[in-house]
């Protein structure tokens, strides 16, 4: 059996990772193609080698652009592929450009695609992760579901029972794996002199938030009453450091604020088990907090991760309407559950593996 997987982001490649390892045990053939959307050395190559993870057999090196001209370009090399290697069965993760350009390839010439991570929606259609989650749940043949809210989202939506399978999600089996290697490996705590010191872990990426002036000076007072209180740490995406200098922040944020550059992900493990709490805009840092047993405030008007706003494990902090410091102290007041499973038993890769050897024959 051979299995064509498509990955191009941060996170994909960690949950690839795991899935990866999963399907040699299961003694499955795979064809690893990373698309080149992160192209940045921190957040593509460092993971591979970070993972011990196969290096993909090809990468096709688009990356920039608008995401139209983006995920077409994706789209004429990966069916290309498809073509070429003639696999049962396409894998997707996600909901990014790359995501989307390999279940059309698949869905066109009628290869049968599977996706990691569906289910999930945000109800903002403004958001090109939305349109990408729904487009490419709707063209794939098997569904995996990593909560029982994903699970009944697919089914409210018409797609059959029988396509989806509920996984758990393969980010704790990543956390868990990769965990004590952090911990072993990882001097990031050290050499940023955070040993026996609170701090808050953040992460700031997104457009909506980013790429306007008026938010992006919103978040950057917010976090500048935030690093009063409690040491802030900030592992700089490209993208967002490009906009900082753009629009004269980046001298205001990091008076305050401990900007490093954007790190491997072992050093992101020891930096969100050290933490106090954990800062963001990304969805999957939301689950990575709650993987660490960590507070997290989101900031942000909705997530995909609901079940976590329930618990009180995260908190949205709604950009240019609620107060970021609020909600971090809030979080920290708190007193929270972390016995409660919401995310399955960190096997969800060998599940995963199983399903498709178990659908193909």
């Amino acid at each position: 059996m051979k299995i064509l997987s498509v990955i191009g982001a941060r996170p994909q490649f960690i949950k690839a990772a795991v899935v990866s390892n999963a399907l040699r045990k299961n003694e499955i053939t795979e064809f690893l193609i990373h698309t080149g959307q992160h192209f940045d050395d921190n957040m593509s190559d460092i993971f591979f080698e970070e993972m011990g993870m196969v290096k993909p057999q090809v990468n096709l090196g688009v990356s920039g652009g608008n995401h139209g001209a983006m995920t077409g370009e994706m789209l004429i090399e990966v069916e290309k592929l498809i073509i070429e290697q003639n696999p049962d069965w396409v894998l997707v993760y996600g909901d990014t450009n790359s995501t989307l350009a390999g279940s059309l390839a698949a869905s066109k010439l009628n290869t049968p695609c599977a996706h990691v991570e569906a289910g999930l929606r945000s109800d903002n259609r403004k958001m090109p992760e939305e349109i990408n989650r729904i487009l490419t749940d709707h063209a794939s043949d098997l569904l995996f579901a990593p909560t029982e809210v994903a699970n009944q989202r697919l089914l409210s939506e018409g797609i059959a029972e029988k396509k989806i399978v509920r996984t758990g999600d393969v980010m704790l089996d990543a956390a868990l794996n990769f965990g004590k290697v952090a911990q072993e490996k990882s001097t990031i705590i050290k050499d940023l002199a955070l040993e026996k010191q609170l701090f808050a872990l953040c992460t700031l990426h997104r457009a909506e938030n980013v790429d306007r002036l008026t938010t992006l000076e919103w978040i950057v007072e917010e976090l500048y009453q935030v690093s009063k209180s409690i040491n802030l740490v900030l592992p700089l995406h490209p993208r967002t450091k490009s906009k900082l200098e753009q629009f004269s922040l980046f001298e205001k944020l990091s008076s305050n604020v401990k900007l490093i550059e954007p790190v491997g992900f072992l050093d992101v493990l020891s930096l969100q088990q050290s933490s106090s709490i954990i800062i963001t805009d990304s969805g999957g840092m939301q689950k990575e907090a709650f993987f660490q047993k960590k507070p997290c405030v989101t900031i942000r008007s909705e997530t995909e991760w609901i079940e976590l706003l329930e618990g009180g494990h995260n908190r949205l902090a709604k950009p240019m309407v609620d107060s970021i410091q609020q909600k971090v102290e809030e979080a920290l007041d708190a007193s929270l559950d972390w016995s409660i499973e919401l995310y399955g038993d960190g096997q969800s890769s060998q599940t995963i593996a199983k399903a498709l050897l178990e659908r193909s024959t």
